[in-house]
């Protein structure tokens, strides 16, 4: 079963060349600038600030403009932690996506975290292994979910992981193994593949790739056209686009970046993961390392070494501000204000 359509053949055998960077600041955290278009974006010598630390595994960064605050996820202490200029990382809501487990289910919490036009909290659940809604206003949380969508064609979900909405309301999110206990070989797993799918706004589920082992982040161009989905598979890590139709699916399937030459690099522990897309169309794609930025059409120009196992970022409201959720930390790096 392949949901895709109408796509042209991916060359998945051949390696993008390693770059050479200039290296600014020789730490363990550095920017280091590939090409000089990327310094509209980034001062070399910015300094990449570790807000905090003590995490198990952070992920979902998302900010709420309304507030001034960034929510994120902390998935296997099961709650989600808000972090603001004033006050520093406080408690937001937990459990945040392991309340009404099954048997074996994995007992971690949600993943990524979006906004809608309501500015309803969404969150990728992994122990309910659903995408949910979180029923209380985002400014007054509380743990009382609606699902969204937990099944596909009668079966659970494996994980809902990362999503992205387009203007119409529709969420595009990825559905990999990683919050099952036994990984692709769980015995509780009941899909045969692991699906990128469009959940529309009406409510309907359309399966659309199943063909990619390890799906995880993804992203959509500011112009909605394009689809981005990071591939963080330890054998050929490597980040996707997709052309996308009127009607919301996606043609056209192709390679934007081969990271496989990263394997066994030293400074490139890590593997394609979140992303955040800049009004500009630039992509900031956590992966090996720690923060990739690429242009629109996949040539990396930038690339923010974090020192640690790097999975998601989110841009401010303003752009002016990257911040990072990396393994047990957050991290954050200012830009440049566009003119």
């Amino acid at each position: 079963m392949t949901a895709l359509i109408g796509c042209s053949p991916v060359a998945e055998t051949s390696l993008a060349p390693s770059p050479t960077p200039e290296h600014t600041t020789p730490a363990t955290t550095r920017v280091d600038i590939l090409d000089e278009s990327a310094r509209a974006l980034l001062n070399p010598n910015t300094p990449v600030e570790t807000l905090d630390r003590g995490f198990e595994w952070t992920e979902g960064p998302l900010w709420v403009e309304d507030g001034q605050y960034l929510l994120f996820s902390d998935i296997p202490n099961n709650r989600i932690l808000k972090y603001s200029e004033g006050g520093g990382v406080q408690p937001y809501l937990e459990p945040s996506g392991a309340t009404g487990l099954q048997a074996h289910d994995y007992t971690g919490g949600s993943n990524g975290l979006l906004l809608n036009d309501n500015q309803h909290l969404i969150l990728l659940q992994q122990g309910d292994r659903r995408v949910a809604r979180m029923r209380a206003p985002v400014s007054e949380p509380t743990p009382e979910f609606e699902t969204l969508a937990a099944q596909y064609q009668g079966q659970r979900l494996n994980s809902p992981n990362d999503g992205v909405l387009n203007s119409s309301g529709d969420l595009y999110f990825t559905d990999p193994a990683y919050g099952l206990n036994g990984g692709l070989d769980d015995p509780q797993k009941e899909l045969g593949f692991q699906g990128i799918y469009r959940l529309s706004a009406s409510g309907s589920l359309h399966l659309l790739d199943d063909t990619v082992i390890h799906p995880n982040g993804i992203a959509l161009s500011p112009d909605q056209k394009t689809l981005y989905v990071g591939v963080s598979s330890k054998d050929h890590p490597r980040w996707l686009a997709y052309d996308v139709t009127a009607s919301g699916d996606v043609t056209q399937k192709r390679v934007l970046y081969d990271a496989s030459w990263t394997k066994g690099e030293p400074d490139y522990a890590g593997v394609p993961d979140g992303m955040a897309v800049h009004s500009n169309g630039h992509i900031f794609a956590t992966g090996p390392g720690g923060v990739w930025v690429f242009t629109p059409k996949g040539q990396p120009i930038a690339t923010i070494f974090t020192g640690r196992l790097t999975a998601n970022c989110a841009l401010n409201a303003d752009e002016t501000q990257l911040y990072i959720t990396a393994h047990d930390t957050l991290m954050r790096v200012s830009l440049k204000k566009a003119p």
